[in-house]
């Protein structure tokens, strides 16, 4: 009999090639290529002949903020942009125990409350096991219909047959096209049976959400191109022995990216947290050497969190950094900056910086933070509990100016903070706040290096 083709498809970017290649020439990743069977002619998709019509740009109207579906949740509704748009699709992506499927659940309840008709399907687990967890989450609305399905097919003619207005799939990795050779969860098959839900989107107005396990890594598992399939690519970040967890926007093509939503895990469900400066800052030492606060913004909403910093002496010819929270990198250089400008010794020390609460920051505006915390741990220094810093660190120690400073001090002020330190170039735009300054808003300073910054927060 003859021997079944077979091709080498890249993990990361889905380029094929018929032998096995160390390096892919697509995307320059390493290591990245896996066998698998070739997709034969009667597998393609056959195009129907159709052609949309022509429209000029003018006479489209946008109806998606008028037709959105607010899923119930604040914080679910605060990272989509205000709900569901019809014809989406959603990929959801996480680590296994988080909580992806008790949010969808939790979701598809008020929706259906609402007048929704929502299917859930699932590829994993037993309808016993969804109403099981149904019932500890007291989800008992008529207008949710169940499915225990693996195959792509027989869930788009189940979409069809229902009319939902909301598809859940359960996920993405255990549905399968029969008509490909390959196994569920191959990257043929998690690309052709995305491409066939969105397909089933955009025809009918179905918003579909698809689940996504997650590699060790935290990357959505399967191709990389399968981010660029979807309208809108959530993770669900949090350690599964808090009780917090957070919902992040990586992309969304209907709204802000980086938007995050804070939720507290109960014992039955998730429940949003609308003020979640307070509550990361809950717990927070007063007066403790290497603890600042610092406002930093994800997507549109500012949001107070504290930077720790811990210097000890090594026991070890090379000093370790480690940083939680932040990029390890730009934590390293950020302490060569230190060392070299400002004239700390920290050649022979340890560090380690934390954001806590299990946030992360990607923007640059925290590093005046970790340097006043560095710092003040070196020193054994606390910073005022009621200082809020930011600003951004150059190389040659300058601190320059960072975006929405408004509404960071804004933020701080309504958290009680009596004073902001602020770079220097970003007080031309809060001149006005400085004017009309209450006495319950914050005094606000700006500095242009990191000494001017150590004097004013830490050597005074």
């Amino acid at each position: 009999m003859p021997k079944n083709k077979t091709v080498f498809i890249c993990s990361e970017c889905a380029y094929e090639t018929p032998k096995w290649i160390g390096r892919c020439p697509s995307c320059k990743a390493y290591n990245t290529f896996a066998e698998h069977a070739a997709e034969t002619k009667q597998a393609r998709r056959q195009t129907d002949g159709r052609m949309h019509a022509v429209t000029a740009l003018t006479d489209i109207t946008d109806t998606a903020a008028e037709q959105r579906m607010p899923t119930g949740i604040g914080e679910f509704d605060r990272v989509l942009n205000g709900g569901f748009v019809p014809g989406s699709v959603t990929l959801l992506g996480g680590e296994p125990g988080i909580g992806k499927s008790t949010l969808l659940l939790q979701t598809a309840e008020h929706l259906g409350n609402s007048g929704k008709t929502v299917l859930y399907v699932s590829g994993e687990e037993s309808a016993s096991q969804i109403k099981q967890r149904a019932a500890r989450l007291a989800v008992a609305s008529g207008n949710i219909f169940f499915m225990a399905e693996t195959d792509v097919s027989a869930v788009i003619r189940a979409v069809s047959d229902v009319g939902c207005h909301i598809a859940i799939i359960d996920s993405v990795q255990t549905m399968q096209d029969e008509n490909l050779p390959s196994g569920p969860g191959s990257v043929t098959q998690v690309r052709e049976c995305t491409g066939r839900l969105s397909r089933l989107a955009k025809d009918t107005g179905t918003s579909v959400v698809v689940v996504g396990h997650v590699t060790k890594d935290g990357a959505i598992a399967g191709p990389k191109i399968l981010e660029h399939m979807v309208d809108t690519v959530l993770y669900f970040e949090g350690d599964g022995n808090m009780i917090h967890r957070i919902v992040r926007s990586e992309k969304n093509r209907f709204g802000p990216a980086n938007e995050i939503g804070v939720f507290e895990m109960r014992e039955n469900g998730l429940f949003g947290i609308p003020n979640a400066s307070e509550y990361l800052l809950t717990g927070r030492p007063k007066n403790a050497a290497g603890s600042v606060v610092t406002p930093s913004v994800t997507g549109t909403r500012p949001i107070l969190t504290e930077v720790q910093a811990l210097i000890c002496r090594t026991n070890f010819g090379v000093p370790r950094r480690s940083a939680t929270g932040l990029d390890y990198n730009r934590v390293v250089m950020l302490m060569a900056v230190l060392e070299k400008k400002a004239g700390l010794g920290l050649s022979d020390c340890d560090g380690y910086v934390n954001i806590a609460g299990g946030i992360k920051i990607t923007e640059p505006s925290a590093d005046a933070a970790v340097v006043c915390a560095v710092a003040g741990s070196l020193y054994n220094r606390a910073v005022d509990p009621y200082t809020a810093v930011f600003g951004e660190v150059g190389l040659t120690g300058e601190i320059r100016a960072v975006a929405l400073a408004e509404q960071r001090t804004a933020e701080a002020a309504k958290l009680g903070f009596t004073q902001c330190v602020v770079p220097q170039a970003n007080l031309k735009q809060l001149e006005q706040i400085k004017k009309h300054t209450r006495g319950d808003s914050p005094r606000i300073y700006g500095v242009s290096n990191i000494n001017e910054l150590l004097e004013l927060t830490v050597k005074t």
